[in-house]
């Protein structure tokens, strides 16, 4: 039996189908995929995929991989023509 107390987080990419619904993958676990007809489907899908992918790595032990991942949001107000301003003074100091 295999016995888990780490969580691990990690990214996955929904794409909105045409014909409706999500597919979702996984960058960090390549082959890893599912879809659902709804955002929330999808997610728990996904996770069940994620969990599976997981399981039969360790089951063949190989490693599990871990992401880290150093992205977060930031907001920014910006105001045009002072932005561009900056942008020209940039752009001639990157000529030089």
């Amino acid at each position: 039996m295999i016995i888990f107390c780490n969580m691990l987080t990690y990214t996955v990419k929904l794409a909105p189908q045409a014909e409706g619904g999500y597919t979702v993958t996984v960058p960090a676990l390549p082959g890893c995929i599912s879809e659902g007809d709804t955002l929330d489907e999808t997610l728990r899908n996904i996770q069940e995929a994620i969990e599976g992918c997981l399981l039969s790595l360790v089951k063949r032990g190989k490693q599990i991989p871990i992401e880290f991942s150093a992205y977060r949001d930031v907001h920014v107000s910006l105001k045009k023509p002072r932005a561009q301003k900056r942008f020209r003074s940039y752009a001639k100091v990157a000529a030089h």
